[in-house]
């Protein structure tokens, strides 16, 4: 959702400029700030803006660029009282006679030499026409960003997904080989016994526990889900519409589940080392994913 999109037009003789920016929020949060001939089309604008950003901070601001010009649109007016006064002032400071052009052309622009008048007058259809073309422009420019910004977190994903994709690979190993260690381990522990208890040991009853110990320990199921939420995790960057930034949320919050239990079911040290490597990856998913509509 973080975007910035800028773009600038002719009015009344000067230019205007607009510039959207945008951050995520689980809503629509969005600040508004124009000139004064535009206030009383706030609501238009707002308008069109909610029909092509769906959520985020959004602050759009509508302005002159530099500064006025004066005698320009007659909009200046000159307190020539409060001018020679700053001008008096300077000539008495610095011992002249005369105030330097430049520096009178910055005294004229002193905030209580120079009064701005508000445009009141209402804008006509064409001024209208062109105040939307305008934000269009900025909103398609705005709409470029993001989806630059978004070619590029796909790319993190799909980087991110290959690396989780990896590790679980890379369990596969450690996991033959920890069920004959386990069945190693319980045998040695049954050989320590005395043969007055080995005696009294149903055997039966022993080989049904130990196979459910083993089915226990097992993350056959969670490495089949995982796969499967990493393989729908793609296939959701794929899609179009909106909503596929909280659907890939949901799909991370899965993800993280089945690592979690990935993680509780080892037993060997190797295998925990991947697992918090998982997780450290998919928190970088997942701070990224709130950055998606």
């Amino acid at each position: 959702m973080t975007g910035y999109g800028k773009a600038e037009s002719q009015f009344r003789g000067r230019t205007l400029v607009c510039e959207i920016r945008s951050l995520n929020s689980k809503s629509m949060d969005m600040s508004v700030r124009l000139s004064s001939a535009l206030r009383t089309h706030e609501a238009d604008l707002r308008a069109m803006v909610a029909k092509r950003v769906e959520r985020g901070k959004v602050d759009i601001a509508i302005y002159e660029s530099g500064p006025q010009v004066l005698g320009e649109g007659a909009l200046n007016s000159i307190n020539w009282e409060v001018a020679k006064i700053y001008a008096e002032q300077f000539k008495k400071q610095f011992a002249c006679d005369v105030v330097p052009p430049e520096i009178m052309a910055t005294i004229l622009r002193f905030p209580d030499v120079i009064k701005v008048q508000e445009e009141t007058s209402d804008l006509t259809d064409e001024e209208w026409s062109s105040i939307q073309d305008l934000l269009n422009s900025a909103l398609d420019a705005f709409d470029a960003f993001r989806t630059q910004e978004g070619a590029a977190l796909q790319a993190m994903f799909t980087e991110k997904l290959d690396g989780i994709a990896d590790l679980l690979a890379q369990v596969e190993p450690y996991e033959k080989g920890r069920v004959a260690k386990i069945k190693e381990r319980l045998e040695q522990n049954l050989a320590k016994l005395s043969a007055e208890t080995k005696a009294e040991i149903d055997r039966n009853r022993l080989e049904q526990e130990m196979i459910y110990y083993l089915e226990k320990l097992d993350i056959t199921e969670e490495k089949v889900r995982l796969t499967n939420h990493i393989k729908y995790f793609r296939e959701t960057m794929e899609g179009d519409g909106t909503g596929v930034g909280k659907k890939l949320g949901f799909i991370a919050q899965e993800m993280g589940r089945e690592i979690n239990t990935l993680g509780s079911k080892s037993n060997q040290s190797e295998m925990q080392i991947i697992v918090v490597k998982m997780k450290d990856i998919l928190e970088q998913i997942k701070e990224q994913v709130l950055n998606v509509l």
